[in-house]
């Protein structure tokens, strides 16, 4: 028998109204019968914050955890230093930023993900949040939906097309090169992208992307700039408010990676200024973001400049059964004694497992010099 400590999300009402919301407490990744069914301990909960948590106290003898990104339990050096039978610790979903990595390997944990599972829905969202800035979609939903209003210069004002604009992608990984992929039909005037690597040529040559190595060059080219990139020392407050002046005015800003690479309180002031036209969130620095956080309130000049999403573009109910599922596959394998997929794996036997967090350690010790 296994103890499996699982942190995931309350669903309420919307779990049992859709059972394949399986990201949820009520709906356990559709693990529990599976788990049952092989004599293992499942302890599955929402309450992850402090000293006196379920995972605070559950933690200390579980050997696998899971978790997601989207409400994740944080498993920091002094949580692992509690946790003496800790074996495996899943990501269900991609971003494991919410483990120290470091620590784990220390502790010789094996640090997994389900790679792949939400590229797709990220990828979409993005593209979706791009639109409803640009065409200032927002100010008209509100205006007819709440305000029962019918203004339409009021609109119309910051409405612009997409085709003809210069788009840019922080990081052209997984998600960011189906960012550009998705771009193309819109015609837009120049697609880049800013990365510690050139794409593969073909793979360039398919998006006609060009890769520009200054950050302040690559702001200052973009009408609209979309972060793709995963968090680490080097991507930490990336945008902050200095690169912010290196942005055209009137740009837009898209993050749907992870909160912490956006500077809060500067993207706020960029904002309401007026110097960014608008920013769409997706994630917060602190998840789930408190009320009085500066990304609920700010709006800009006319109410543009707002779109924000509780961290859903991963964790669409496809993607949901995918990182379900790929949960289930690590696990087994674990189990069984098998060899991870080489893309799932992050940390194992004390060392970064893959080319990729290799490259990231190194960002990460260049950034701290």
């Amino acid at each position: 028998m296994v103890k499996v400590l699982c942190v995931l999300y309350s669903g309420g009402k919307h779990a049992q109204e859709q059972p394949r919301l399986l990201g949820t407490i009520e709906n356990k990744l559709g693990l529990e019968q599976y788990m049952k069914d092989n004599g293992h301990e499942f302890v599955v909960t929402d309450d992850k914050e402090g000293p006196n948590s379920v995972f605070a106290k559950e933690i200390v003898d579980a050997e696998v955890v899971i978790t997601t990104p989207f409400h994740p339990g944080y498993l920091t050096k002094e949580i692992m230093a509690t946790a003496k039978k800790l074996k495996l610790c899943i990501t269900a979903g991609i971003g494991s930023d919410h483990i120290d990595l470091d620590a784990a390997n220390e502790h010789k944990l094996t640090v997994a993900e389900v790679t792949g599972s939400n590229v797709v829905s990220v990828a979409e969202h993005v593209i979706m949040t791009i639109l409803i800035l640009v065409r200032n979609y927002n100010v008209g939903h509100e205006q007819v939906y709440r305000s029962k209003a019918w203004d339409v210069a009021a609109v119309a004002k910051d409405s612009y097309d997409l085709e003809g604009k210069v788009v840019g992608t922080i990081g052209a990984g997984r998600i960011g090169y189906r960012v550009l992929e998705r771009l193309l039909p819109f015609n837009c005037k120049e697609l880049l992208y800013y990365d510690y690597q050139d794409l593969p040529a073909e793979a360039a040559k398919k998006v006609g992307a060009r890769r520009i190595e200054d950050i302040k060059e690559f702001l200052g080219a973009c009408d609209v700039v979309t972060v793709n990139a995963p968090l680490h020392a080097g991507t930490k407050d990336l945008i902050n408010e200095e690169t912010i002046k290196y942005m055209k005015d009137g740009a837009w800003l898209i993050n749907t990676a992870r909160g912490a690479i956006c500077n809060a309180e500067a993207v706020r002031k960029a904002v309401d200024s007026g110097k960014l036209r608008g920013y769409g969130g997706d994630v917060w620095n602190v998840q789930p973001a408190p009320a009085d956080h500066p990304w609920r309130e700010m709006s800009g000049p006319g109410g543009r400049g707002n779109a924000m999403t509780p961290h859903v573009s991963g964790t669409s109910i496809d993607a949901q059964e995918r990182y379900a599922a790929g949960t289930k596959a690590i696990f087994d394998n674990w189990l069984a004694g098998k060899p991870q997929k080489p893309e799932d794996l992050i940390t194992e036997s004390g060392s970064y497992a893959t080319k990729a967090y290799g490259n990231r350690v190194a960002q990460n010790q260049e950034a701290k010099k």
